[in-house]
């Protein structure tokens, strides 16, 4: 089973520097725009076996380009199904401020270097999204369908997800980097989870996805697809 963590597009708040977590009204800016037109070229007509979306406006702005021209047509039976469970973190009294004055606040260094530890003031800690964020991750491949799983999701909802699938403890999830509009692929078909892209954002996504199966567990670093 494939999971597809999509990034919501370049949105208005980052432009501005903004945190914007759980505030409404946030959609994308023009970049974002036209990074989302870009994603649905390079989606193509993947076949999936379900989309859950975070349900805040900028995560729906990025997927409806490739839904409505494209996916829609090449997934019939499938629909669009906005997951809680994938919503931005809750940064509580951080929402809506600027990422320069947070960056003075003595928490800061709490959450680049034991963010496990962090809980947002009036908000969520960030353990507690990684859990949330993994049982919509494991509650949408528990069905088995097939075709792969997409899920649009938020910065660092999805580097939790690829640091529990690497079995990295959430303290080092801020090694990884995940890009406005990028797509990033994990293999959940074995025992242990593999990462099989990365904050990728130019990659033929159609043929990736719809690649033959790899073997696992090779010696020597495998053949490829």
């Amino acid at each position: 089973m494939q999971v597809v963590l999509i990034r919501h597009a370049h949105s208005e708040a980052n432009a501005k520097g903004i945190l914007s977590g759980r505030i409404s009204g946030v959609h994308l800016s023009s970049t974002g725009l036209k990074q989302a037109q870009e994603l649905s070229r390079r989606l193509g007509a993947i076949k999936v076996s379900q989309l859950r979306i975070s349900p805040l406006e900028r995560c729906v702005e990025t997927i409806s380009p490739w839904w409505e021209s494209v996916g829609r047509k090449s997934n019939p039976g499938v629909e669009i199904f906005k997951d809680d469970g994938l919503i931005e973190v809750d940064y509580g009294k951080w929402s809506g401020r600027k990422l320069s004055l947070l960056s003075k606040n003595k928490l800061w260094k709490t959450v680049q270097n034991n963010p496990s530890g962090m809980y947002f003031p009036s908000g969520e800690g960030l353990a507690q999204m990684q859990e949330r964020a993994m049982r919509a991750v494991y509650g949408a491949i528990e069905s088995k369908r097939k075709g792969a799983t997409v899920l649009v999701s938020h910065g660092d909802v999805i580097k939790s997800i690829v640091a529990s699938a690497l079995g990295l403890h959430l303290d080092g999830f801020q090694r990884i980097v995940v890009d406005p509009a990028s797509v990033s692929v994990i293999d959940f078909s074995g025992d242990n989870p593999r990462i099989i892209l990365l904050n990728d954002s130019r990659a033929d996504l159609e043929s990736f996805i719809n690649a033959p199966y790899r073997k696992r567990n090779l010696l020597g670093g495998g053949a490829g697809k």
